[in-house]
């Protein structure tokens, strides 16, 4: 803060200006920019004459300089606040609540939240789909014996490596539990891994209603209508699902639920997107840290789309351990459908 007052020449009736220092501590912002200044130069401002356009400027830059670094200063505070706060969350969610000495417990915080099902299906778009988004849902729904089944709509055949993709997403769904014969990979013509390529709502939905009829599923799992990476491949694989819906033919024991998208910074926060996480949502899935390890091993088996960002995907996604999904009906799809 400056503080302005008159000096009066002992010979004369001039009043000199000169600035009286802050008596604020400065912070980190303000050492910055003050570590520079040196005695001499203080020395030289008190005997500075009246104020003119450097010297109003001057003082207008001192006072925006104090109020920047109490910003920074409160920012850096909200912040440490808010990750401290994510820590004792995701802490509190893994230790149970015992009373009397007995080893069984309830959860201080709940770590889950799905509908219970016997059999799921989750229908993906590409190999590493089912661990690059779902991974926490897997294993949450294997932790509790749940069968799952996979459909994925193409053999990411898009840079000719279908092959190798197919062996892929063979070995990492057997590393999160799931039966080798409940994969179903469909190589058609007309969906292939291509984000140019129009994925047909009709031929989508045949696909989906067969495995629900033959499958008696009790829960669908799929994207929601921004595919969280916006993928083309990943939204039609939704409007196909919503058309469903929309018709009717969904069985009437089956619940269907959709990974939510969420913006780009929630996206790499890892843990720390944890209290919006139970802000917002109806349904989600929080893995441990054990667990989370485990999803980016399966992701690892990937091994042809080990690229450098994928790595960096790995280890700040949000999609390595938490999952929102949000469950959908008829009412829900028309709604969306026309606010889109």
């Amino acid at each position: 803060m400056i503080h302005v007052s008159p000096n009066i020449d002992p010979h004369g009736s001039e009043a000199n200006i000169r600035s009286v220092p802050s008596t604020v501590p400065p912070s980190l912002l303000a050492w910055w920019f003050q570590c520079g200044k040196t005695d001499t130069h203080q020395e030289q401002r008190q005997q500075q004459g009246p104020l003119g356009f450097t010297g109003c400027f001057d003082i207008i830059y001192n006072i925006t300089l104090h109020y920047l670094q109490e910003t920074l200063d409160h920012i850096v505070l909200v912040l440490l606040a808010y990750s401290v706060l994510c820590i004792v969350l995701y802490r509190l969610m893994f230790r149970r609540a015992y009373s009397g000495g007995s080893r069984v417990g309830r959860w201080l915080v709940r770590r889950s939240h799905l509908p219970p099902c016997n059999r799921a299906l989750l229908v993906t778009a590409h190999p590493d789909d089912e661990v690059m988004f779902f991974g926490p849902t897997i294993l949450e729904l294997r932790r509790r014996q749940c069968r799952v089944f996979v459909l994925c709509l193409s053999e990411g055949n898009h840079d000719r490596k279908g092959a190798i993709r197919r062996q892929e997403l063979w070995d990492a769904c057997e590393s999160m539990g799931i039966r080798p014969e409940d994969i179903t990979l469909v190589n058609a013509t007309h969906l292939q891994d291509d984000p140019t390529a129009e994925w047909k709502t009709g031929t989508i939905a045949s696909q989906l209603l067969r495995q629900l009829e033959s499958l008696d599923a009790e829960l669908l799992i799929t994207f929601d209508k921004e595919g969280v990476s916006g993928h083309p491949n990943h939204c039609a694989i939704y409007y196909a699902t919503a058309s469903l819906c929309l018709s009717g033919l969904i069985p009437t024991n089956c619940k269907v639920l959709t990974l939510e998208t969420v913006n780009v910074c929630r996206k790499y926060l890892s843990i720390f997107d944890l209290p919006v996480t139970l802000l917002l949502s109806t349904n989600w899935v929080i893995l441990s840290w054990r667990a989370r390890r485990s999803v980016q091993n399966a992701m690892r088996l990937h091994h042809s789309q080990m690229v450098w960002f994928r790595r960096l995907y790995i280890a700040f996604s949000r999609y390595m351990v938490i999952n929102s999904l949000r469950e959908i009906n008829k009412s829900d799809v028309e709604f969306e459908i026309l606010d889109s």
